[in-house]
């Protein structure tokens, strides 16, 4: 249901879908003592959580820079507030002061209504850390919501959309569930309407290739959302002659496991792509336009692979090639062929987690004509999100007017820019920002960054 006891919540998972993620969800008399346990292990373990459960002073700083509190104008979605419905139990259960005098503290006991309330706000924030950019102690809000959303997961709580698709990410090794043969036949689909469209340009779309320098591992949504990004980065390799595949095993740049369960679905994850890395003899791993995939890749795949780094694979993300490849002249580009007034989203893991902001603006000032392109306001690491960060992009009634409300910042941002494309180069913003573009009426089109280095790619015979 989208409520409870007033509250806004997603659809709720099934016990069977936890089941078959391996968790066998907590009986309600017990989920109490099973959280406080988990918040115990966290406090021991992470040591930026107990400065966030110990340093917030309520400056205030965070509420008019979280644009999930500037829709709703809910003060549990402010991000000191949404920390605070686990900082209270905090405090009453490992602080002196919340022991003996709870009451002056703002210290309270856990509940079933608490834990509610967790699952609630902890699926409406976006993980956007927009909060942690301006709070003036660093804390990071967003890893209060991560450890939230694990012990939820471990309670056997959590919204169906992420568990279903934990699901198919184990099962497939995609989100969207896609088998091999429909994975060969989509992009066999691709390439002839690259045939089509760009005066018979033979682009093949390798599929388990052995012996590939490059594993391209794709957001599993562009098969079905953004087949011109797909198209887009078969056209560059095909351009610069690389020798690379896609893998029918891990068809995913994403990675939910990130967003809900950082222990079992993401390593697996991880061990599927070292697997396959390994399988097709790949010497390198480029990874394409998934912000949230991006970030868990380039920070949690050294580790939880669990390999020496003399044997790690090099990683990299598709629009760090095409910079390389744009700054040492080996791309004839005609801007013209983009010739419409543009703006850039800054995707939040990509701009304030991962330092991936200049790439995207050498690349954009490449494939548009000059002067065509204008920066949203903020923009890079002070961008705010679209609204559907961390895979909250749910379409029951309640929560999709959650999405809305939860764009409003963005919205007005786009439409001060007054441009006729939207360029949003992570599939989750992609999926957020259409529907955000039909519901406050903005006359933009919506495209990836890749699907303009695709467009403007001039081949010679």
């Amino acid at each position: 249901m989208s409520e409870t006891n007033g509250l806004r919540q997603p659809k709720r998972a099934s016990e069977d879908l936890f089941l078959k993620l391996g968790v066998v969800p907590v009986p309600d008399s017990q989920k109490v003592a099973a959280a406080i346990q988990h918040l115990d292990e966290f406090r021991h373990k992470v040591r930026s959580f107990v400065m966030a459960m110990e340093s917030c002073v309520k400056c205030g700083a965070c509420a008019e820079n979280c644009h999930t509190y500037l829709g709703t104008r809910d003060p549990n979605n402010i991000p000191a507030g949404r920390a605070d419905l686990i900082r209270k139990v905090y405090k009453r259960h490992f602080t002196v002061q919340g022991k003996l005098f709870p009451g002056l503290v703002g210290a309270q006991d856990l509940d079933l209504e608490t834990i509610e309330k967790w699952f609630s706000y902890y699926y409406q924030c976006s993980e956007c850390r927009r909060c942690a950019h301006v709070c003036p102690f660093g804390i990071d809000t967003a890893e209060v919501t991560m450890i939230g959303r694990q012990i939820l997961f471990w309670l056997g709580i959590g919204p169906q959309l992420h568990t279903a698709t934990a699901g198919a990410i184990l099962r497939t090794g995609n989100h969207m569930g896609l088998t091999q043969a429909g994975i060969i036949d989509t992009l066999d689909f691709l390439s002839e309407e690259i045939a089509e469209e760009y005066d018979g340009l033979k682009v093949t779309f390798p599929v388990d290739k052995p012996d590939s320098d490059i594993l391209y591992v794709p957001s599993s949504a562009d098969f079905a959302l953004n087949p011109n990004t797909l198209k887009g980065a078969a056209m560059f390799f095909h351009y610069v002659g690389a020798n690379w595949t896609i893998s029918s095993r891990i068809t995913e740049a994403g990675n939910f496991g990130y967003l809900m369960d950082q222990n079992r679905v993401q390593r697996e994850m991880v061990t599927r792509l070292m697997e396959e890395t390994t399988r097709l003899g790949c010497k390198k791993i480029v990874w394409g336009e998934c912000g949230h995939g991006w970030r868990a890749t380039k920070m949690y795949v050294p580790t939880m692979s669990d390999l020496p780094a003399s044997r790690r694979i090099p990683m990299t993300h598709i629009h760090d090639e095409v910079e390389a490849y744009i700054k040492a002249g080996l791309l004839e580009l005609d801007p013209k062929r983009n010739a419409r007034s543009i703006t850039l989203h800054d995707p939040c893991n990509y701009a304030r987690a991962c330092g991936h902001s200049d790439n995207m603006r050498v690349i954009m000032n490449a494939v548009v004509p000059k002067g065509a392109f204008t920066e949203m306001t903020p923009n890079r690491e002070a961008n705010f999100c679209c609204g559907g960060g961390s895979g909250i992009l749910f379409d029951d009634p309640k929560m999709y007017q959650y999405r809305i409300l939860a764009s409003n910042k963005k919205a007005e941002q786009v439409r001060a820019t007054n441009v006729e494309v939207l360029c949003a180069p992570c599939s989750i913003c992609k999926a957020q920002l259409y529907p955000m573009v039909k519901e406050h009426k903005l006359p933009v089109e919506v495209v990836g960054l890749i699907d303009l280095v695709g467009n403007a790619l001039v081949f010679r015979d």
